[in-house]
């Protein structure tokens, strides 16, 4: 059994923060309906190189465990088979700017008075209320409007993006959880709710710490490059053949790490506070002692002192890790048009109720034919004057 299992979600998502949140769910058992645009599908089925037998690897990477069925439900009878797939689901998810959907009676108050027991999940760049709602949302200007890019990169160099969308792939996990919450909530209450996520409230959420010292100091922090802003020595270090990782959390840790490479300390960085006020006399003496061993000496004598350390790694060299095999954290599935396909694994660990990563991700329209027959009851002459004309 899975956590979500006998739960429904019809998916109106597109390109990264929806099917990611999608993603979650269907990980976790709950059967996810991808609706997609007939002949186009979602835009990221077009993104690349690279393509792997003519499908898109960014597309692959965030929708498997899906269902999908093309369906123009903007023409009377593509919103007909909508309004039967949204009568016998349990959470609807969509990402379209706020008052897109409105307009085809589809937000959250319109479809609540005929479906009250429905979670109505919606992701947009601003949210639905505040005077910028009416905003796109892209995960670059999202880490640039919500203060990421300000503390990211060199302290004399240019702002710079994360190399991966946080923006889009956060502002999905906390869609995932608040659909959870509210389907924990129907459970007692009866009745579904709207989940309204907003972009750039998801980016501000993981300033935490940096925005602590915004609101205790009046002075927005800057950059800093792999710099901890409040711990030392807490960064990256050229060792004399590559770079490495030190993340020294305590005074006892740093004891251990004066022993281990043979530094002097006179009491002046004993502290963590007095680290950090003296960093400008202590890079020096770190740089210098750490550039004599290779990396792999570093890292087997600091790891044998109990001192946090690891490889700056490709990731050639992260999924050759014997770690996340053991952890199943590289999945390898048969999809209809690539063969073996290997994808990331599920990192939440369940002892009693685990998620599993249980098919692959659809090709377009995959499971139009089967929804439409085996949950509506529609006939193969059905289908067919339907394909005709382009609705599914």
């Amino acid at each position: 059994m899975t956590p979500l299992e006998g739960l429904t979600v019809l998916d109106l998502t597109r390109v990264l923060s929806g099917p990611y949140c999608t993603m979650l769910l269907a990980d976790m058992g709950a059967r996810v309906i991808k609706i997609e645009q007939p002949g186009k599908g979602d835009d990221t089925r077009g993104w690349g190189p690279p393509f792997v037998e003519g499908e898109s690897a960014y597309f692959l990477s965030i929708n498997r465990n899906k269902e999908s069925v093309t369906l123009d439900f903007k023409r009377p009878e593509g919103r007909a088979i909508l309004n039967r797939l949204i009568a016998t689901s349990d959470v609807l998810v969509e990402n379209f700017r706020p008052g897109t959907l409105a307009k085809l009676g589809l937000d959250y108050q319109t479809l609540a008075a005929s479906h009250p027991r429905l979670v109505h999940a919606s992701i947009s760049g601003f949210g639905h209320t505040g005077p910028r709602s009416g905003e796109a949302g892209y995960d670059a200007v999202m880490q640039g409007e919500g203060g990421l890019m300000s503390i990211t990169g060199a302290a004399d160099g240019p702002p710079f993006r994360l190399g991966v969308a946080i923006a889009d792939i956060v502002s999905g996990m906390f869609a995932a959880q608040g659909i959870t919450l509210a389907l924990f909530a129907r459970e007692r209450t009866g009745r579904g709710q709207q989940v309204d996520i907003g972009m750039l409230d998801s980016v501000a959420a993981l300033l935490t710490y940096q925005a602590a010292i915004y609101f205790a100091t009046g002075s927005a922090p800057s950059r800093m490059g792999n710099r901890h802003p409040t711990i030392v020595p807490y960064e990256t270090f050229s060792a004399a053949d590559g770079d490495f990782v030190l993340a020294v959390g305590n005074d006892d840790q740093w004891r251990r790490l004066c022993a281990a490479a043979d530094i002097e300390d006179d009491g002046r960085f004993a502290t963590n506070r007095a680290r950090v006020t003296r960093y400008d006399e202590l890079k020096p003496v770190l740089d210098e002692r750490l550039r004599r061993r290779t990396r792999a000496d570093w890292i087997a004598r600091l790891a044998a002192a109990g001192v946090p350390c690891g490889s700056v790694r490709d990731l050639r060299e992260v999924f050759d890790d014997a770690q996340l095999a053991a952890r199943n954290m590289v999945a390898t599935l048969n999809h209809p048009a690539i063969g073996s396909l290997r994808l990331l694994g599920v990192p939440v660990k369940l002892s009693e109720t685990p998620a599993s990563v249980r098919t692959a991700p659809p090709t377009l329209g995959q499971h139009t034919d089967a929804v439409l027959q085996t949950d509506l009851g529609m006939s193969a002459r059905d289908l067919a004057t339907l394909r005709a004309s382009g609705v599914i």
